[in-house]
């Protein structure tokens, strides 16, 4: 800690991320032993969350984070298509076809940014807010693919027909990004996806990655 930092804030904030890094909640004795510090001070840690609705408490005392991170969380992809668009113009112009940012909103895939090139004569149309299913479509399996295999070197994810006839997606997912679920892809108006557009495709989403961290 520095002159200019608040202790009682970083305490809070670290609890905000061991909550979230578990799905059963953690015990103020379990939080005391993991911050260094004694039960007295997270039960305070807590109450204060808690008046903010940031984190809850269940009837067996487990504190878990609260709805109030939701509100939060609104913000979150402005931010992050914001962070993501130098990486999908440059994509979408190199392969000349629509690109895409998804990231992951409950059990579906959520595109929240989209660039389609400039210069072709046609080109596949897709929209930010275009959802569907995760285990549809390339963006969405590229992320169930970094699930089942976190350690794996890198790839991307082909799919041919599946969200629009005719069109074929190639996808790479966001890896080392704290907090951030999705993957960079395109679609296009083809019967093969030509091999350098995978490569291609994991070098954006490699782009993405480094500017959201």
């Amino acid at each position: 800690m520095t002159a200019e930092t608040s202790q009682t804030l970083d305490r809070g904030l670290r609890v905000l991320k061991l909550l979230a890094d578990t799905d059963h909640g953690l015990t103020v004795t379990e939080l005391s032993l993991r911050l260094g510090v004694n039960r007295t001070v997270v039960y305070r840690l807590l109450a204060t969350l808690e008046q903010h609705a940031l984190i809850r408490r269940d009837l067996g005392g487990r504190a878990r984070v609260g709805l109030g991170v939701l509100g939060l969380g609104r913000q979150v992809h402005p931010l992050v298509r914001e962070a993501a668009m130098p990486a999908l113009r440059s994509l979408a112009e190199d392969i000349g076809a629509t690109a895409h940012l998804t990231l992951v909103d409950g059990a579906d895939a959520l595109a929240v940014a989209v660039v389609e090139p400039t210069w072709t004569d046609y080109h596949v149309a897709y929209r930010a807010g275009f959802r569907h299913p995760l285990d549809r479509g390339a963006a969405g399996k590229a992320i169930l693919a970094a699930r089942q295999h976190p350690m794996a070197v890198p790839g991307y994810t082909l799919t041919h027909g599946e969200l629009e006839a005719g069109a074929c997606g190639a996808a790479a997912p966001l890896l080392g990004v704290t907090g951030v679920e999705g993957s960079v892809g395109v679609v296009m108006l083809a019967d093969v996806v030509p091999e350098r557009v995978g490569e291609r495709v994991v070098e954006a989403a490699r782009e993405v990655a480094e500017a959201l961290r």
